[in-house]
């Protein structure tokens, strides 16, 4: 199957490559093909008048002709012949009474079908103007006026000028002057086409600059764009600026949750502290002040993880977050965080392994922080009754970890954005689970950190499968 071209494969119905071209194929089109109507109808006019011309000159002819004629023959017979002698084969006559008859014809009237003489003879019962007849595949002018001899009436003189010939050439000019609009307008748009794709193309270079910029890049960004036109150098400097701005507000966004997040996890960890330390004097609260107190020991100990996360995101960007790699057995590693996750859930949580030993290279209480996030988030959104699964696989030179659970799956269109910080798909579950939309995000930062990668494949009702990629 023949495959279509690429260019239109790729176009875009709402690009302003297309609107340009559109806009001057519209232009095109209305100036060419006004240009050729009026050219069309002006040689028509032309036509026209010159066959007019020629009637009228034949009309204040005939009274001379006939008044000779007459003077040497009878009238009638005068009349006929000064009719004849103006007919020929393009020129037909005939003159009738005031009561509508037929008095005299030129001869050559008989040569034509009777047809045509019938609807000729139904045209000059009417009221006409100079203009072109069609009739039964033939063209005709046909123009009247009164023959007057010696200041007497003699009737309506009808004649008619037969322009086939003349208006067949017309015809075949006009649909050659159509096909040369239209090819010019085919020329000038494939021009358009190539001349406005060409035009455009330091605003895709500028574009595709600007794709590539990371918050890294922010800083150190210049955009420069080739014999570009001056309209698109002034965007691409006014677009430097803009990203050597955006930097600023980006590290004093960075240096602001820094020091905020430093600042307060040390006075919340030691007010953490002495609730728990009053925890453990229950014996002396009351059923009251006990939950008040594990209320408040609980919301703080989620601060101070919204804060180390806060921080490790913030030293993530900053590029000052360390990793002390080392080498382990993979499976090894994952039973003992299962372990320990089992320790705060009633879950049931199993691991599958396809090979022992797995070794990688990893941070050990990194890896323990990303695998504790996932199997935190798979018992948040499953069902008490149903189990977590942890299977481990090797393939080459890499190391699978797939966290699966059987809940309740996430919406293909929230897939690619759950990995962004503070995104969350439910707000109100998210809050009652005690979420803040900054697990996953850590996750993936730390797993990246550590040359791996993070995805998620995942269907409503079904669950989700959270795949982690490290180097062995």
């Amino acid at each position: 199957m023949k495959q279509p071209p690429k260019i239109w494969i790729n176009l875009d119905p709402f690009s302003l490559q297309l609107r340009l071209t559109i806009g001057i194929a519209t232009f095109s089109t209305l100036i060419l093909g006004s240009f050729a109507a009026w050219i069309n109808w002006r040689m028509q006019q032309i036509l026209i008048d010159s066959r007019k011309h020629d009637i009228e000159q034949i009309a204040k002819r005939l009274p001379h002709d006939v008044q000779i004629y007459s003077e040497m023959m009878q009238p009638e017979t005068g009349l006929q012949k000064a009719i004849n002698n103006l007919a020929n084969t393009n020129i037909l006559l005939w003159l009738k009474s005031p009561d509508n008859k037929i008095l005299i014809k030129s001869a050559n009237l008989d040569l034509l079908s009777g047809s045509t003489v019938t609807e000729l003879m139904s045209l000059s019962n009417m009221q006409i103007k100079a203009q072109i007849y069609k009739v039964n595949q033939s063209y005709f002018i046909i123009s009247s006026s009164y023959l007057q001899v010696q200041g007497k009436s003699l009737g309506k003189l009808f004649v008619v000028y037969n322009i086939t010939r003349e208006q067949k050439m017309f015809m075949a000019m006009l649909r050659n002057s159509n096909i040369s609009s239209i090819l010019a307008i085919i020329v000038i748009i494939t021009i358009s086409v190539f001349y406005i794709r060409h035009s455009l193309q330091p605003l895709r270079q500028l574009s595709q600059m600007t794709s590539v910029i990371s918050i890294e890049d922010l800083g150190q960004a210049q955009i420069y764009v080739d014999n570009a036109p001056s309209e698109v150098k002034e965007l691409a400097q006014t677009l430097t600026m803009l990203l050597s701005r955006l930097s600023q507000s980006w590290e004093q966004e960075r240096e602001f949750v820094s020091n905020v997040s430093h600042e307060l996890r040390t006075p919340l960890t030691i007010v953490h502290g002495y609730l728990q330390s009053v925890l453990r004097r229950q014996n002396n609260l009351t059923e009251i002040q006990q939950e008040a107190l594990e209320t408040a020991a609980s919301e703080a100990e989620r601060t101070i993880r919204l804060l180390q996360d806060l921080l490790d995101l913030a030293r993530a960007d900053g590029g000052h977050l360390n990793f002390q790699m080392k080498s382990y057995v993979l499976n090894d590693l994952v039973e003992e965080v299962v372990v320990m996750a089992k320790k705060y859930s009633d879950r049931l949580i199993t691991i599958e392994s396809t090979a022992y030993p797995i070794e990688v290279k990893i941070d050990y209480s990194r890896f323990k922080q990303i695998l504790l996030n996932l199997i935190d988030n798979a018992i948040k959104y499953s069902e008490a009754s149903t189990p977590i699964i942890l299977k481990l696989n090797q393939f080459h030179d890499k190391a699978i970890i797939e966290v699966c659970d059987k809940g309740y799956g996430i919406p293909l269109q929230h897939q690619t954005r759950i990995f962004e910080r503070f995104y969350r798909i439910d707000e109100s579950r998210s809050h009652a689970t005690g979420g803040c939309g900054l697990g996953l995000s850590i996750v993936k930062t730390l797993v990246e950190g550590m040359g791996g990668s993070v995805c998620v494949q995942s269907k409503l009702g079904e669950g989700s499968v959270f795949t982690i990629t490290l180097l062995t």
